[in-house]
């Protein structure tokens, strides 16, 4: 396993086998994961830098996560998608949204749906494991120096597993 004795071997090891945590004073790599509330990693504190946004999409992030490379000197970052997504098949959801965001938001559903129509493409996976490689790889295009872990979250057993490239 290449990413043994690495942040990223330590994140699987704070998670998966409740390693005893040590004392951080900065952070050791970037996570890049969804924004689900149903995911919570297990890790010390001021260990990692944290980007949530749905589906772990980072297109609209690189700006931070250029400055967790940067600024915060980081040289791995762990891109981690996870089961039952709910930006897979986001198109199915476009009902629910727009009455829910006229409801719950104060949208008219005019609003609500122009909003939909203009973003859902932008943010919509068709797989998770799928998408989180792709973005693994547009990523190391971008930061040929950082290491990056695709991983996946099991939300039926809260344990973090590395995603098999290739």
């Amino acid at each position: 396993m290449k990413q043994q004795n690495t942040p990223l071997g330590l994140l699987l090891e704070y998670h998966n086998l409740n390693r005893e945590f040590e004392n951080y004073s900065e952070a050791q790599l970037l996570i890049g994961m969804c924004m689900d509330n149903r995911k919570h990693l297990h890790m010390p504190d001021n260990f990692a830098f944290i980007i949530r946004s749905g589906g772990a999409n980072l297109r609209y992030s690189e700006f931070k996560v250029s400055f967790a490379v940067s600024v915060g000197e980081v040289k791995h970052l762990a891109l981690i998608a996870h089961s039952n997504c709910g930006m897979v098949n986001l198109m199915s959801k476009k009902n629910q949204f727009i009455t829910k965001l006229s409801d719950n938001g104060g949208w008219t559903l005019e609003q609500a749906e122009e909003h939909f129509n203009n973003y859902a493409p932008m943010f919509e996976i068709n797989n998770e494991i799928d998408f989180i490689l792709s973005e693994t790889q547009r990523l190391r295009q971008r930061y040929p120096k950082v290491q990056i872990a695709p991983m996946y979250y099991k939300l039926e057993d809260n344990l973090l597993y590395m995603i098999k490239e290739g």
